[in-house]
């Protein structure tokens, strides 16, 4: 660091102290429940010297004490974090006023958390702009937040860094509107919208697969195949387990699949780092990956152990449990004027969910976005991350909602902090900013039709259904369609069925499965078993096709009204898959070659002239099948890389997009993926 950057430092933390010592006799002024004298009185030196104490042994705590308990927080679920922040810092201010030499402090336990809370901001605030003024010290502050001490003093390469974020769910349609309406203006420099100064960056649409959603799209971007991933959440009959993307058993189990299949062990396979995804890519440095969760603990596999790295300064934990706190705030307020207003179509939002809200808008950005900062710092080769707020935000108030936008604007900002951490690197970057798939918007199944596709299968199979939905029209309409196809006065009145189906929802995308049949069933199969099953699901209006074997055929696409089309003549005659845009029908070919496609696979109705679906789940923002803008993310690169689209092709496919990032990594000099993972690469 050399004598002057000594100099500094210690300059720094003086001033930081001053700050807080005056901090801390304004509290006290202000404050009736914090005295800094004894009840006779003392004098003006003895208050500030018994302030300049307790500030300085709460500095020193929070430097020592603060560390030890935050790995102890791992161990606590995530949406209590805010509250344990502010005890745990409280609690540190009335241990720090207990060990003052002058014996004079003392406050009320709930006044501590106040005192300890506004102290900790000062500190931070006044260190961070300190440090900003220093290039050395602020790089040596965020080295410090993102945990990277060891990698501070390792060479790395002088050729570029590649760095992805994925801002999760945010389509090519909604950038672009955020854009030009001025919500991300980092965004806008980059594209020169102004038109004054030369862009930086190209943006590029790219196609999903069927499966629009964050696991087949994620996997397929790090691992480079989404092969047998034909949903969010599916039902494997060789196993008898439902898989759900975003269960670490499953997500581990999916991560191993890829690696066997394509022989790498993925795009950070080589000096990269993981950041808030599902699954690890092969990178050696990971935090917040789903994936490694089911492991066993240790410092290298710690699911969460990002959060040390991040809440080990006090500041950072103190200001971050406030945004938590805010943004709770903010969403009920939201929510509480939606439904006064009487916004349609509306979801509840209660419960557990501004929790749920906070925690991807607020803690997973802070944390993520620090280590990114501190992998950039680290000089590392190739790093992805996952900002989840928007999806998160878009399900329950729109992809287009006024809340929504609002976290794009916050994510904007992300952008510029990440893009100031490269200045400071030791080696050049390019910053690659891209989407995993978009949101379409639309009414729920059940807000529509007044039933769930769940209600529906069951009454095309002869099972009870609930007596609300068979009240509404269009459960009597469901019971009428099934009474037609059987012929019969009364649809339950038939033989009892051998076997509940399973009925799964992935947005738009539901997925009919019976566990008593080991193998995928036929249409021929399902009509002698349930002969009003399919006429009851594709005569539905909610609903657009079916998708389902045939022993005849291989596969066929139903539709209303008898339609039946072959998959191999869907080309000449697309039928009901026509409304879907082109690349629908790859995917629906590509999509029934998997081993664990569902018996009946179900993708709603769309609406081509407004976008608008309806989801199976309780969504008015939702993605996993095909339809409107949720097929349709995007891809930000930097005009120093080539483009994505060669030869003019349409770029379709997480696979397709992994192949451009390793082709980048290429271009940039960088290692590229090795073949032979090996057998500790090639672990989940």
């Amino acid at each position: 660091m050399g004598w002057r950057g000594v100099a500094g430092q210690i300059g720094r933390s003086v001033t930081v102290w001053a700050v807080s010592t005056l901090t801390m006799l304004l509290l006290a002024g202000l404050l009736p429940d914090f005295r800094l004298q004894s009840p006779d009185g003392d004098s003006a030196t003895r208050i500030a010297v018994t302030a300049a104490c307790g500030a300085g042994a709460f500095g020193l705590l929070s430097a020592l004490v603060w560390p030890v308990l935050v790995r102890m927080l791992l161990l606590v679920p995530a949406l209590f974090l805010g509250l344990l922040v502010f005890f745990l810092n409280g609690s540190l201010l009335l241990l720090a006023l207990r060990l003052n030499p002058s014996g004079r402090g003392e406050v009320a336990p709930e006044t501590a958390v106040i005192v300890a809370a506004v102290m900790s901001a000062v500190a931070s605030a006044t260190g961070g702009a300190l440090a900003v003024r220093d290039d050395d010290a602020y790089r040596r502050r965020l080295l410090r937040l993102a945990d990277r001490r060891r990698r501070a003093t390792l060479p790395c390469a002088s050729t570029p860094g590649l760095v992805c974020v994925q801002l999760d769910g945010v389509g090519h349609d909604v950038l672009t509107a955020a854009v030009r309406d001025g919500l991300m203006p980092t965004v806008a420099r980059w594209l020169a919208t102004d038109g004054v100064i030369p862009p930086t960056h190209r943006l590029t649409a790219w196609r999903t697969d069927w499966s629009s959603q964050t696991g087949a799209s994620q996997l397929g971007i790090l691992h480079g195949s989404t092969y047998d991933v034909p949903a969010f959440r599916w039902y494997e009959k060789d196993r008898g387990e439902v898989m759900v993307c975003n269960r670490p058993t499953s997500a581990a189990e999916l991560q191993r699949r890829a690696t066997a299949r394509t022989g790498e062990a993925g795009l950070l396979a080589v000096d990269g780092a993981s950041r808030g995804n599902l699954f690890s890519g092969g990178a050696g440095e990971q935090a917040l990956v789903l994936s490694i969760a089911t492991r066993r603990r240790g410092r290298e596999n710690r699911s969460r152990a990002g959060y040390f790295a991040y809440f080990s300064d006090p500041a950072n934990a103190v200001r971050t449990a406030l945004s938590f706190f805010a943004e709770i705030g903010r969403e009920i307020g939201q929510s509480t004027r939606a439904r006064f207003a009487g916004a349609h179509p509306r979801v509840g939002r209660g419960g557990l969910y501004p929790f749920v809200r906070a925690f991807a808008t607020v803690v997973e950005r802070d944390v993520v976005v620090a280590a990114v900062m501190g992998d950039l710092l680290a000089g590392r080769t190739a790093v992805y991350a996952d900002l989840v707020a928007y999806d998160e935000v878009a399900h329950h108030s729109g992809p287009h909602s006024r809340d929504a936008r609002q976290v794009l604007k916050r994510l904007d900002r992300s952008l510029a902090l990440i893009e100031k951490a490269a200045e400071h690197a030791p080696r050049p970057y390019r910053l690659v900013v891209l989407s995993d798939h978009g949101q379409s918007p639309g009414e729920t199944f059940r807000s529509r039709y007044g039933l769930t596709l769940t209600d529906l299968v069951r009454a095309g199979s002869g099972l009870p259904v609930p007596r609300g939905a068979g009240r509404t029209p269009s459960g009597a309409e469901a019971r009428a369609a099934v009474r037609a196809a059987l012929g019969r006065e009364d649809s339950e009145s038939g033989p009892a069925p051998r076997s509940e189906p399973v009925v799964l929802a992935s947005g738009n995308l539901g997925l009919v499965s019976f566990p008593d049949v080991p193998h995928r069933m036929s249409k021929e199969e399902i009509d002698a078993r349930h002969p009003a099953l399919l006429p009851t699901l594709a005569n539905h209006p909610g609903i657009g096709f079916l998708l389902v074997r045939s022993a005849e055929h291989d596969g066929v696409v139903l539709g209303p009204c008898g339609t039946e089309i072959p998959l191999a003549e869907l080309d000449e005659r697309p039928g009901p898959l026509a409304r879907f845009g082109p690349g629908a029908v790859d995917a629906v070919r590509r999509t029934h070659a998997f081993p664990h496609t569902a018996d009946i696979m179900v993708n709603s109705w769309h609406d081509p002239a407004t976008g608008q679906i309806h989801a199976f789940e309780e969504q008015i923002g939702s993605h996993g099948g095909l339809g409107g803008a949720q097929s349709r993310p995007f891809l930000l690169s930097p005009l120093t890389l080539s483009v994505a689209e060669e030869h003019g092709e349409a770029l379709t496919g997480a696979e397709r997009v992994h192949g451009v990032l390793r082709r980048w990594l290429g271009e940039l000099n960088g290692p590229e993926v090795p073949l032979d993972a090996g057998p500790e690469r090639r672990a989940a």
